[in-house]
């Protein structure tokens, strides 16, 4: 790297959150003309130390450097000042105003501001790197790829050299994120330097230079993209061998029956905006059915839809008991339906706004999904604290006790203890919106191995999942949804990554599958 002008150099940096260590003594240097992977599992710091050379928290020791100068970055300003921009998950766009609105928006000038000008110089940017943007088009009339797009600009037209990117790729198709690498590509061949946070192995390796894996909030290495597999990535980010394999064993025919039956369903939201609009599928017993689509197509809304928990415009959810026996879900909420011994478990999105007190501790949460089985107010705690005992020990829940207050768990694992809790209470069908979101890739290959021993018990498995790659290595069927529309079912085996990102933009057309 020594041809390369070193833009970053932070050396020492710590940060503590209370009794938690974010960051430990991390060493770390950025070159200009380069694209850096900062790689490594939930909670090892990573978007952490990009938040202090970004100016959003300030390091508890240690110093950074700029261009080789010594520098204080107190706050996102400071930052700005020396060329620094980061790109967050979550956009900070106005949605009423149009692009060239929310790029200037906050810049100092004298008296109003000439939109025309700023227009023109936002329109030299995009021709410059490849960008398709227009600056008069309102964010609400944009796509997540086009919002992300006017956040990139924003930074280019304030002046930033270094950008950092926060999972630039968690909510595009293939093809945005093919446009995406390419825009990448030509501002690291015009001296930008660009930092990429990830946990995508796969695009790692397309897009990357260089990568650097951070482990329990220190800095464990460097590898050079073109010289790394995947398989190395993994087991420095985990520190020991983990098998990169998802499973996918046949449908067991012996089980295989059509579970429930969709039909025609429409569902609004309670603005009157239209979310399903007349989807028809089948879910079979023991399989996994793969729900791609990208975010906001209304993946929520079906699951919770068929679970009781989403009010129906129109259609019908039919269960079928058995060959001979079936019953209609709609109108039931979760309480009749469980009544009529129909098992539905269901992993929402919201882990904690809707599947999990985050007061209660572990043990009690258990006791949620069966507490309406005592016959009197004072519920056996016995079962439920061996059944959190078992998640904890399965899944490896990282946590004090089965007493602590699930509000003090990680992210993730707040996410296995929801798992473990629907899947042990032995579904008929299993609706999994997100199920690895914020795992580590050690906890995620456990999910998936937990999703595929359900799938052969005959259990009918509905999956949910940001990942295409995970969708098309763990599922039989993939029904993709766009606009809240299903724009075709593909079989898991034989479609592409190409043909399910084109299906989530309604430029394809899968058959049913």
């Amino acid at each position: 790297m020594s041809e390369k002008q070193r833009a970053v150099c932070m050396r020492n940096i710590s940060k503590s959150f209370g009794s938690v260590v974010a960051n430990s003594n991390v060493d770390l240097d950025i070159y200009r003309g380069e694209i850096l992977a900062l790689l490594g599992e939930n909670g090892s710091g990573k978007t952490t130390l990009m938040n202090m050379l970004s100016g959003i928290y300030f390091p508890d020791s240690g110093h950074i450097e700029i261009d080789g100068k010594h520098v204080t970055i107190g706050s996102p300003r400071d930052a700005f000042d020396y060329g620094i921009g980061m790109i967050h998950q979550h956009f900070k766009l106005v949605n009423v105003f149009s692009a060239t609105e929310n790029i200037v928006l906050g810049l100092e000038g004298q008296g109003k501001f000439d939109l025309a000008a700023a227009a023109e110089k936002i329109k030299a940017i995009c021709d410059a790197y490849g960008f398709d943007v227009d600056p008069n088009q309102k964010i609400y009339d944009m796509s997540v790829s086009q919002k992300q797009t006017v956040e990139i600009v924003k930074m280019l037209y304030r002046g930033a050299e270094i950008l950092i990117l926060d999972e630039p790729t968690a909510v595009l198709t293939p093809q945005e994120t093919d446009k995406l690498f390419a825009v990448l590509r030509n501002m690291r061949d015009d001296g930008k330097a660009i930092i990429i946070i990830t946990h995508k192995l796969n695009e790692v390796k397309d897009i990357s230079d260089r990568v650097v894996v951070l482990r329990k909030g220190e800095n464990v290495g460097e590898l050079v993209t073109a010289e790394a597999t995947t398989q190395e990535m993994t087991n420095m980010m985990v520190g020991h061998q983990v098998s990169l394999n998802i499973e996918r064993p046949d449908p067991e025919m012996k089980y295989r029956m059509n579970r429930i039956n969709v039909r025609n369903l429409t569902v609004k939201n309670r603005e009157g905006i239209t979310k399903l609009d007349d989807v028809s599928f089948d879910i079979f017993t023991g399989e996994i059915l793969g729900i791609a689509g990208i975010s906001g197509s209304g993946q929520k809304e079906l699951l919770e839809a068929i679970a009781g928990l989403q009010p129906v415009e129109s259609g019908s959810i039919e269960y079928n008991v058995d060959e001979n026996t079936s019953e209609q879900l709609i109108g039931m909420d979760p309480v009749k339906i469980a009544s009529m011994g129909v098992v539905l478990s269901f992993v929402p999105e919201d882990r904690l706004g809707m599947g999990l007190v985050g007061s209660m501790d572990l043990t009690d949460n258990m006791m949620l999904r069966s507490f309406r089985n005592g016959l009197t107010p004072f519920t056996d705690r016995k079962e439920p604290r061996h059944l959190a005992e078992l998640v904890v020990e399965e899944l490896e829940v990282n946590t004090p006790s089965v007493s602590t207050p699930v509000r003090r768990l990680s992210g993730g694992n707040v996410q296995k203890v929801l798992v473990g809790r629907e899947i042990a209470a032995a579904p008929t069908v299993l609706l999994s919106a997100y199920a690895v979101r914020g795992l580590d890739v050690n906890s995620s290959y456990l999910i998936y191995d937990l999703l595929n021993r359900q799938k052969g018990n005959g259990v009918a498995v509905v999956y949910v999942g940001e990942d295409l790659d995970v969708l098309l290595e763990l599922c039989d069927r993939i029904l993709v949804l766009c606009g809240g529309k299903v724009s075709g079912i593909v079989d898991g085996r034989t479609t592409n990554k190409h043909e399910v990102g084109l299906m989530m933009t309604k430029l394809g057309g899968g058959e049913e599958a």
